[in-house]
Formats: structure tokens, sequence, C-alpha cells
């Protein structure tokens, strides 16, 4: 299926099951955001919102709300591109099989963005961006946000739409310093194409020329949210993905996608930020304000009968997770090809996808060892952490499975066999004062923190507890999973408090505690042992590893951190941390009586 817009696509998921229209008049300030988050919560369909209040333009949201959606939207090309991507991979194996792959070869053929003489469509009408649809997600946002824009720049020193980067940053519409209709906030974070064409247009003293595109057919969105190697322009997979070439022209000098619904034009100058945010966020909490770049806004346009795209995201997992969920579709084993000896890899989304990562490896650097130990794993880990999005990762735990029995996606299992096997002493390896994520506050400043590997491998050296051992009594205590124990403490108020009481009490019972691997020190025992997203979540977005990583009988030895008994996780709330997301619950009710007219 080809669509040629983003209405095209509503169409047909209406058609066929996948779209329900709300046509009472609903409030973009967090009434529609809680009606997508509920409906997303309950696996429904796709939100059409034909009535949106103070704005003439309607609003689309959950489109890729689950997996067999996206797929359903794409599921005439899922299987050109996955080919294509196996082609990239093995190219040898590609001219080996010319007849077979020849499709393939015709599929590229879409990838050529078109340059389109006619721009009418996406400028049938100028507004101003008080004309657009203001949706304020979380109460303590500080305003409205554009969710799925798609940012489109150039490399000021090789200009054209084949060197151009298109992403997905936030937009901040209103609030804060901005002056109304004239500037919009710009975020972005670490590891970003943007960055690169800003600091060369800020090198030269110029300005960057920004496009921001919002709907259009559905592949211009994946394709903007797509991890590609830099260099590889996102308008080209958009085409492959769409099974229809990009298309684009040029107003004033700035490139539109004339398929898209809305596009905003501006500029961003050199060194000019304003405040940003906050902005509740996917990691479950609010990302605080911030300066970023501030884009001077020259012109907005918007087709007729345009839709405004949009998405809600907050605690993981979120329509955002279809996202990685198909991308994982299309890439398969790419990442194997790229990291020799990396046999899967899983950024878990429970636990805001970068804070957490699972991989298994190989082990054959030396088969002829009478002791099974890390080796060729630590290789793997140095690499991932060294490779693209991966390199955000802050807690990376890699093992290797010569049985290829165990999944990184069976992640309670795959716990169960790292903790079987880790040595204390040995297996944990700290990264200190490096970046992280933008969004993870757990660390000392913006982007600084730390990060952790955890490389466990050999034969299993203990059986896991499944009751909370005696000696933890003293507190309120819940078994998480075998081997890991929540453990209930006072409010965090300084470095190192409740830590240095817990250890020495704790010292003596080095003996009982090799069953218990990992103690998780929290501010609600309860919610943490209640299902495995809570423990995920609470432990490894509340954590920075150099600073809230402790253990019962730690040392060091030549520059080497372990323990002799339990790893314990500080993962209670800090003071610098972000408060999280919470619904309002005057909102709620308003949307128990709105979705109360619909079935889905």
């Amino acid at each position: 299926m080809s669509y040629s817009s983003l209405e095209a696509c509503l169409l047909d998921l209406e058609k066929n099951g996948h779209l329900m229209r709300i046509r009472e008049e609903v409030d973009p300030y967090l009434e529609m955001a809680a009606i997508h988050l509920r409906v997303y919560e309950q696996g429904g369909p796709a939100l059409l919102f034909e009535n949106v209040k103070g704005s003439k333009y309607r609003c689309a949201s959950n489109i890729y709300g689950t997996l067999e959606r996206s797929k359903f939207i794409f599921r005439d090309t899922l299987k050109q591109v996955q080919d294509l991507i196996k082609v990239k991979n093995d190219p040898i194996k590609a001219i080996k099989s010319p007849i077979k792959n020849f499709k393939t070869g015709l599929a590229a053929l879409k990838a050529l963005p078109l340059k389109n003489p006619w721009s009418k469509p996406v400028i049938y009408e100028e507004i101003s961006i008080s004309d657009l649809p203001h949706i304020h997600h979380w109460k303590m946002d500080g305003g409205a946000f554009v969710t799925l824009p798609q940012v489109y720049t150039e490399d000021i020193d090789k200009p054209g739409i084949m060197n151009a980067n298109l992403g997905m940053y936030r937009i901040q519409l209103s609030g804060n310093e901005y002056v109304p209709n004239q500037e919009i906030g710009l975020h972005y974070q670490l590891h970003r194409g943007i960055g690169v064409h800003q600091s060369k247009a800020n090198k030269k003293n110029q300005p960057l020329k920004v496009s921001c595109f919002v709907g259009g057919p559905p592949s211009h969105a994946v394709s903007a949210v797509m991890p590609l190697p830099e260099g590889i322009s996102e308008m080209t997979f958009a085409g492959i993905l769409g099974n229809r070439r990009f298309r684009y022209s040029y107003e004033d000098g700035f490139c539109v996608s004339t398929d898209a619904d809305f596009v905003i034009t501006g500029e961003v100058y050199p060194s000019e930020v304003k405040p940003e945010g906050p902005f509740g966020d996917h990691l479950g909490y609010y990302s605080l304000t911030h300066s970023f770049p501030v884009m001077r806004v020259y012109k907005v346009y918007a087709r007729k009968n345009a839709i405004w795209e949009f998405t809600v995201v907050g605690r993981p997992p979120q329509e955002d997770t279809s996202f990685g969920q198909l991308i994982h579709e299309m890439t398969g084993n790419a990442l194997k090809h790229e990291i020799p000896g990396l046999k899967e890899v899983h950024a878990v989304d429970a636990a805001g996808v970068h804070p957490l990562l699972l991989a298994i490896g190989s082990e054959r650097y030396t088969p002829y060892a009478q002791t099974k130990q890390p080796a060729e794993i630590l290789t793997i880990a140095n690499h991932a952490l060294g490779t693209g999005q991966l390199s955000l990762a802050k807690f990376l735990f890699i093992t290797a499975d010569e049985t290829n029995q165990l999944s990184t996606h069976h992640i309670e299992s795959y716990f169960k066999y790292i903790l079987e096997r880790i040595d204390l002493t040995r297996d944990i390896h700290f990264y200190t004062k490096t970046t992280i994520d933008t969004l993870d506050y757990s660390g000392e400043n913006l982007n600084s923190g730390s990060k952790i590997v955890i490389a466990a491998y050999g034969d299993v050296k203990r059986t896991l507890s499944t009751e909370v051992p005696l000696c933890l009594n003293e507190w309120n205590a819940n078994m998480v999973i075998p081997g890991v124990v929540a453990i209930q403490s006072a409010q965090y108020k300084s470095d190192n408090q409740d830590i240095g009481y817990i250890k020495a009490k704790l010292e003596q019972y080095i003996n009982e505690l090799q069953e218990t691997p990992m103690i998780i020190l929290c501010d609600d025992a309860d919610f943490v042992a209640e299902k495995l997203n809570n423990f995920l979540w609470v432990t490894f977005t509340r954590c920075n590893p150099s600073h809230d990583i402790h253990g019962i009988g730690e040392f060091t030895e030549h520059k080497h951190w372990g323990c002799k008994a339990s790893l314990i996780i500080d993962a209670r709330i800090k003071p610098h941390h972000a408060p999280p997301v919470e619904k309002d619950a005057e909102v709620e009710k308003r949307v128990d009586e709105i979705l109360s007219k619909y079935k889905f």
C-alpha cells in the first residue's frame, strides 16, 4: 500500500477497523493526551479528533500504537526493507542470487527523492503558530509541544537533500520566553545529525535553515526516528518504506515536503538559546528547563484539510515503543554484522530504553581454557558503547550462551542467568564522568553521569534465593525476582545516608547473602516488587552507577571495584532528580465520560 498523505493512511485504517473518530469537542490542554493514553493502555485503535477546542484542524494520534497496526500500515513494503538491509549486510550473497534480489533493486529506485516544482498542496494557506493545535500533554509541561515533528536540515558545506538530515526532535510551540508566533524551541539530544549541521553553520557564523514537517505519509515520521548511519539521507529511506518517492520543493530557500500536512520554516542563529521545557518525557519523568536552540519562525504552511499528527510520551511503554519494535522488525540482525561476536541486544523499553541494555555475545577467545570467564564479551561491550544510540546505555549487562537458548527479551530469565553466574569480585566495570542520555537526570549534570558494564559468564556459581533472607527482615523487604530483593529505606537526603548503616549491619551476613546478589534500596518496596516493569523502571532510571551502587564487603584493588556479597543499588528518588509524570484526577473523570460513549 502506498499512501500519498496522512489522510489516505487514516482512511485505510478506518476501513480495516483500526481507527476511531472522536467527534465531541476535546480540550488540547491535558484532555486529548489523557484520552490517547487511556486508549493506548487498552490496546485501542488509532484516534482522529474531529473537534479540537480552539483550532480548526483535526488531530490524529496512536497511529503506531501497536506493532500489529504498524506492520499493517507498511504491509506491502516491510519485506522489501528487510531484504534491502540483508543485501547491505551480505552483499556477496546478494550477488550470488541476482534474480532473487532483482525486486529488491527495483524497490531501491523509490529511494530517490523527487523534486516537485508544484508545492501548492502544502502551501495551500499560510498560517501562524497560534493557528496550530496547541496540545499540552502533562500538567507541569512548559507549554504546548510538537511530539511527532520531522525536523529537516541541510549540510551547509554539502547542500541538497541527499546530504540532509531528518530527525524527530521535540518542538516547543508556546510558553517560557518565546515570542508568540515568532519563536519556537528546538530540543535535540546527543548523537543527533542536526547537531553536526548546526556546528558547521556556527563555524561560518551563519544561521541554520530548519524546516519542521508534521503529518504526511507515515513513512516520513518513521524515517525521522530511524537510526540510520551518518551520511545516509532519511528521505531515501522514506521513499523505500512508503513505496513512494519523497516529494519536496523549495520556498524562499527552505525545503518543504510537498506531502506534509504542515510545514514550519525558520532559522537557528549561532549561540542563540532560550529556556526550553519542562516536558513529560519517555522515561516517565519531566525533562526540566534547560537552554536549547531557539528557532526564529519565518513562515508556517498548511495543506487543505490538514491533519495534525501527535503522540504522547510518559512512563514506558507508550506509542514510541511500537516505533522501536517496528525498527527492530526492519533491521533484524543488522547489529550483529556491525559488532562482531554480538548475537542479540535489547534496549529495555520498560526502563526507558537507554538506561538499560541487555546483550548476548560470544566467547571464542580462549576455548582451551579450563575456567570460563569473561573475555570476548568485554570487547563486545566496549564496541557497543561506541556504537550509535547504544552508546547512550547506562547499564549494560552482557553474557554468552553456547546453547543459543537464552534471550534478552525474556527479561526475568535473562537476569536469572546473569545472577547465577556473576562473580561480584570480578565482573563489575564502571565508566565514570562520562556522557549519558539527555533525558536521564540520575547523573550530576545534564548529559553527565556514569555507566556500568556487568559482564558475567561461566559456570553457575549459586542457587538464587526465592525468599527474603532473614537478615533483611529489619526493613520492609520484598522479593522481586529470584536473587533480587527490594528493601525500603528512609527518604534520601544526602550522599550515603543509610548506606553506611546498611553495609555495616550486613557485613556480618556475607555468607547468608551469597544467594541474593542484588539488593534494591528504594522508596516503596511493595511497588518495586509488584511487577517486573516497576522493578526495571525504578532501579535503572533512578541510579547513577558511580554514586549509587554499593556492595557488601566492597573493596578496590588496583583501581578495580568489587564486593564479596550483595550489590546494593540505591534507587531512591534523589533531590536532583526530575519529578515523575502523574495523571490529573479531574481530567481522568472527563476522559471516563467521553470514552464511555465508544466501544474499542
